[in-house]
């Protein structure tokens, strides 16, 4: 069924796909395509596939879903970062391969963006589930997203929003503090960082200068530091609609990397901690959500408080622990998508997924620093019930995934 993961446009012509449409059956059901071929946008195809729903995957990396047995077209362009360059993409791809009707996943925030901001041009082909812009744009620029939490009385970190060097001699807070930006991308892909940490004014002052070169004035944020690594992060994941949750999961991350400012979750857990529910729903409700979403906390100690860090209005790294649980988000919304009733559904505790490639150096790192012990470690690497890549199913994205490793540290800082 997979077209072979080709696809590869020209430099004369962006837009001119080597991948040649198949014929499909008349009772074939709409198909989804999945902006992002790593391992989010694998967990996207295998639920989807499972179902028996044809798969476009589209990527601007070398990435592992083109090579899964459930893809049914695996096209790799030049850019999916830029904005117009994308949206362009997509409509020439969806004429060319006749994609009408198919459902678009994106996997990246910018993706979101250039989706929600282009919605009516994409319609005319594709059912875009991604959220309008009036609600996407709390998400997209966190001081948009503390405003509203402070209006709706949801914690978070104290923040500050300087504008120049010299603003910083205002903060009066003890250290370490963190510089991070107020939107994602225009800082993640120039450090492959999330953030950085200030040990102290001088610090603070050389890092502010040097993010301030790569972002522009006024993006970046000071923000308390709340002590804790993963294990004091927490996650309220779900499809929602109308007001309401119709598939939820609440979520607890035991192990990510970087330690301090996780990129991504390495071993992830659900639980059961209806707080995180309650104060969600408070902010997905004020935005009118619709659609994936998870919103990350952090335990802050000190107080007691579950502190809102961010909201990606997308599928997340670990959706996939979902399915475990018991609520298959991304199939979830394909169905809402596509006119289908879905009945409402809740994740059940004590389901663990894993991401050996990320793990097993994480794992080995927390052991040397003493965070801690071979025991524990050793126990949990027995006892997790999903893998990210793996599955004895669908063997050849975990095959490729090994083989492309340089590329991924050099790429991704892994």
């Amino acid at each position: 069924m997979r077209d072979g993961g080709h696809g590869v446009n020209t430099a004369k012509n962006s837009h001119c796909f080597r991948t040649k449409p198949r014929k499909r059956a008349p009772s074939e059901p709409p198909g989804a395509v999945v902006l992002g071929g790593d391992y989010q946008g694998l967990g996207i195809v295998r639920s989807l596939g499972a179902h028996g729903i044809p798969i476009c995957v589209v990527d601007d990396e070398f990435s592992i879903a083109r090579h899964s047995r459930f893809t049914t077209y695996g096209i790799r362009v030049p850019d999916l970062h830029d904005e117009e360059t994308a949206i362009k993409t997509l409509l020439s791809l969806g004429e060319h391969l006749d994609l009408r009707g198919w459902v678009l996943f994106p996997t990246r925030d910018e993706q979101v963006a250039a989706l929600s901001r282009h919605r009516s041009e994409l319609a005319e082909c594709f059912r875009v589930p991604a959220p309008v812009w009036d609600t996407v744009r709390w998400m997209w620029d966190k001081r948009n997203t503390y405003r509203l939490s402070k209006q709706l009385s949801i914690p978070f970190p104290e923040t500050w929003f300087p504008e120049t060097v010299e603003d910083l001699e205002e903060i009066e807070a003890p250290f370490p503090l963190v510089l991070k930006p107020a939107i994602k991308e225009h800082f993640f892909y120039a450090t492959r960082s999330k953030a950085w940490r200030a040990n102290n004014k001088k610090e603070l002052k050389e890092l502010f200068a040097r993010a301030v070169r790569i972002t522009g004035p006024g993006e970046m944020m000071v923000q308390d530091l709340i002590p804790g690594d993963g294990r004091h992060q927490f996650g309220y994941c779900a499809f929602f609609k109308d007001g309401r949750p119709i598939g939820s999961m609440v979520s607890r991350r035991m192990r990510q990397h970087p330690y301090e400012f996780g990129r991504a979750s390495t071993f992830v857990e659900s639980i059961d901690l209806p707080a995180l529910e309650t104060l969600s729903e408070r902010f997905l409700q004020a935005t009118n959500y619709y659609g994936l979403v998870e919103v990350e906390y952090k335990l802050d100690a000190r107080d007691g408080q579950f502190k809102l860090l961010d909201v990606n209005a997308r599928t997340w790294g670990y959706h996939t622990l979902g399915t475990r649980a018991g609520v298959d988000f991304p199939y979830l919304l394909y169905l809402d998508q596509i006119g289908r009733p879905v009945e409402p559904r809740r994740g059940i505790p004590g389901v663990s997924w894993i991401r050996l490639l990320t793990d097993i150096p994480t794992g080995f790192i927390d052991m040397a620093s003493g965070r801690t012990t071979p025991r524990d470690y050793f126990r949990s690497l027995r006892s997790f019930h999903s893998e990210a890549v793996f599955t004895r199913k669908d063997l050849l994205p975990a095959l490729v995934e090994c083989a492309l490793l340089p590329y991924l540290y050099v790429k991704r800082g892994f």
